[in-house]
């Protein structure tokens, strides 16, 4: 099978020193016979925040403008792009107008997934009015997507708790903040996961778009969904699983079952690993893989460019980080999950996880 190579890549999107600091990824689905490949691209976690009039926070709109300028470059043109949520910062009508004016500008087919901090304003009204369903389906080339909204809560919390929606909207929209609460895909929509995998082969590869992790990493910072488990178990009878999230603003990986965990970065800024922050509590949740970051004092690390190659249903990401070193964490067939070739642990081999 022909594999284009980064460096064929990185000359066919412009140059080099122009994409190193891009928090864009691009997907290559691969099958047995390359004509029948095709890539996507993926951008996530713009944050767009209105100031007043019509002034917007400057940084997080040019990390926007930045990624759809660089995503239209893209050589092979992808056959759409998917951006992964909290295209706002509170929810509002202005911040939603401005972000999607921003990514009217991209080339193609625009898929969308929903962020906690377009919904929570106004339960996700007016995104819906711009982009669409909250959760649906597709296929394309012989794969099966799907896009979930994975940033629900439950009912007491958003309908009962909070004075006024602006205050709900704040209160979720804090990293380290108690008063939060964990997000879910919720019974409704696990429902309709079902019935539409039911339709789909057992062989057919299945890649879905979450916001948060469906996992649980850290629930603290809401690193978590609380129903992972049940979802994780939905897919379990795929051969073939890849789950892409937004959220974190970081480079994470993991394997669980037959699932692989992909992140996303974002446009606007990183955030540090729970287990760096020294007020994040140590008892984290074993993950299969453990994270190892570049560089935990740099403020800029997890920010950056990604091209993820996706091999039978499998994603080999490469990381190129703002002035730091470039990374690879690709799926080994050996120890059965992601591997980070410079940063993992020395000895961290732990047993792929099983919830279900």
């Amino acid at each position: 099978m022909s594999r284009q190579t980064r460096r064929s890549f990185l000359q066919g999107a412009g140059t080099a020193g122009a994409i190193a600091t891009l928090p864009l990824s691009l997907v290559e689905v691969a099958f047995a016979k390359p004509g029948q490949n095709f890539t996507f691209a993926y951008i996530s976690d713009s944050h767009i925040q209105h100031v007043e009039g019509s002034k917007f926070v400057r940084n997080w709109d040019r990390g926007l403008i930045r990624a759809v300028a660089e995503a239209n470059l893209l050589q092979p043109r992808p056959d759409f792009v998917m951006y992964g949520g909290d295209l706002a910062q509170l929810g509002t009508k202005a911040e939603l107008d401005h972000g999607a004016d921003m990514l009217g500008s991209l080339r193609g087919k625009v898929h969308h997934v929903m962020g906690e901090h377009d919904y929570y304003l106004d339960l996700g009204e007016y995104w819906s009015k711009l982009f669409g369903p909250q959760w649906y389906s597709f296929d394309h080339k012989g794969v099966h997507f799907v896009v979930l909204n994975s940033i629900l809560t439950y009912d007491e919390w958003t309908y009962e708790r909070w004075p006024s929606a602006e205050q709900r909207m704040l209160e979720m929209a804090g990293l380290d903040n108690p008063n939060g609460s964990p997000f879910m895909v919720g019974d409704r929509q696990r429902a309709w996961l079902a019935k539409d995998l039911a339709k789909v082969a057992k062989s057919t590869p299945v890649v879905v778009f979450s916001h948060s992790p469906l996992q649980k990493i850290y629930k603290g910072w809401n690193f978590w969904t609380e129903d992972a488990e049940q979802v994780q178990q939905l897919l379990a009878p795929f051969d073939k699983v890849t789950v892409f999230y937004g959220h974190v603003h970081q480079i994470q990986y993991n394997q669980i079952g037959n699932i692989s965990f992909t992140s996303a970065m974002a446009t606007a800024w990183p955030w540090p690993y729970p287990e760096t922050y020294a007020q994040a509590e140590s008892h984290l949740p074993k993950l299969t893989v453990h994270m190892n970051r570049a560089d935990p004092f740099f403020e800029r690390d997890a920010t950056g460019w990604q091209f993820i190659d996706v091999h039978t249903g499998r994603a080999a990401t490469h990381y190129n980080l703002y002035n730091n070193k470039v990374r690879t964490v690709a799926f080994d067939a050996a120890s059965g999950r992601p591997e980070d070739t410079a940063y993992q642990a020395p000895g961290a081999r732990i047993a792929p996880q099983s919830h279900f």
